[in-house]
């Protein structure tokens, strides 16, 4: 199934994208005045093979994991706050519900691997692939196939809200540890140290810190990931969310939907769906750049310019859902302004 999803990906439609680009020239405005707002619509167009793109229905996919090197004391949180904050958001209280509903967008939260097992929720889509990974910092983090289902239920996912109504997917991650495997992740990829990437993620002090950033070298001298494959980086330093979040974004390329990625943890998950599939990239619109540490070398390698600098470092899907608002309000700019022959205003002379 996931080689079948990769080969459905298709190049941006550049017709599409050149139709965009001509209108914007002709609204009633200055060329390229309205900035990122401009070329964001002008990337939409070509990722939906529409000219005049039209976003209606957002979601937001918020995974949820659960990681066997917390054990290794690289949080401030202890575990049990992964399912404890699953039943926020299924209750409506966190951050990314108030914010998808001033999105206007639905939650969908996923159980890729919490460590129990959630009570049942009408909102609770189950695709645990087992409880929690095992340390990276001993040994993989799941097997090959393991990385396999991830990405495969991350696909199922993404087609299933395709099919129920999808215009732009925001990616969303919970998961008490999931800064360490993301900066491991990040690592292998660029080629920057440790010490270059890792964050405080939930608010780790000096000391904290560095032991997080000796877990994260341990882990990449006893697995060795190979950065020219994803799924061997995804089993040895990755998790079941991270994973989960990749499908998503293969699933909504194929699928020819534009993906919102949120901050640290959903850009770890853009450099797998990437590392896997090329092809992607396009289809990924950075949605803010995190003030977690390393985000900024992610976001290089990923080859995106985020649309805001907000200092966020919640993760959740928060990010996504304000930067669906900005691809919203963009596309309606690009419908619904008036050009220059229609409004009866003098262009500026050839």
């Amino acid at each position: 199934m996931l080689d079948e999803i990769i080969a459905r990906i298709r190049p941006l439609d550049e017709t599409a994208s050149a139709a965009a680009r001509a209108r914007q020239d002709t609204l009633t405005k200055p060329p390229g005045s309205l900035g990122r707002l401009e070329t964001l619509t002008i990337q939409i167009a070509g990722i939906t093979g529409q000219s005049i793109p039209v976003i209606k229905d957002k979601v937001i996919i918020t995974m949820a994991g659960d990681h066997g090197v917390v054990a290794d004391g690289v949080s401030a949180f202890p575990q049990e706050v992964t399912p404890q904050m699953v039943n926020n958001f299924l209750h409506g209280g966190a951050a990314i519900n108030s914010l998808a509903r001033h999105a206007g967008a639905r939650i969908v939260v996923v159980d890729m691997g919490v460590a129990v097992d959630m009570p049942a929720h009408p909102q609770l889509v189950i695709k645990k692939i087992a409880y929690g990974t095992r340390s990276l910092a001993h040994g993989p983090a799941m097997t090959r196939q393991q990385a396999v289902c991830s990405l495969e239920a991350g696909v199922e996912v993404a087609e299933a809200q395709s099919a129920a109504g999808l215009d732009i997917v925001g990616t969303g991650d919970m998961g008490i540890g999931n800064t360490t495997p993301s900066a491991a992740i990040a690592c292998v990829l660029t080629g920057e140290t440790p010490a270059r990437i890792a964050g405080r993620g939930t608010g780790l002090d000096d000391a904290g810190l560095q032991h997080k950033i000796s877990i994260i070298e341990r882990a990449l001298a006893v697995n060795q990931p190979d950065p020219l494959d994803g799924l061997d980086i995804l089993s040895k330093v990755g998790g079941f969310e991270i994973g989960g979040l990749a499908g998503v974004m293969l699933g909504a390329a194929a699928h020819q939907k534009p993906v919102m990625v949120d901050g640290f943890i959903s850009s770890a998950a853009a450099m797998i769906a990437v590392a896997v599939a090329p092809a992607v990239r396009p289809y990924l619109i950075a949605a803010h750049r995190s003030q977690e540490y390393g985000h900024s070398a992610m976001l290089e390698w990923l080859g995106l310019e985020p649309l805001l600098d907000l200092h966020m470092r919640l993760g959740e899907g928060t990010g996504a859902a304000i930067g669906i608002t900005m691809a919203e309000a963009a596309c309606k700019l690009l419908a619904e302004m008036a050009t220059f022959a229609e409004a009866g205003v003098s262009d500026k002379p050839e």
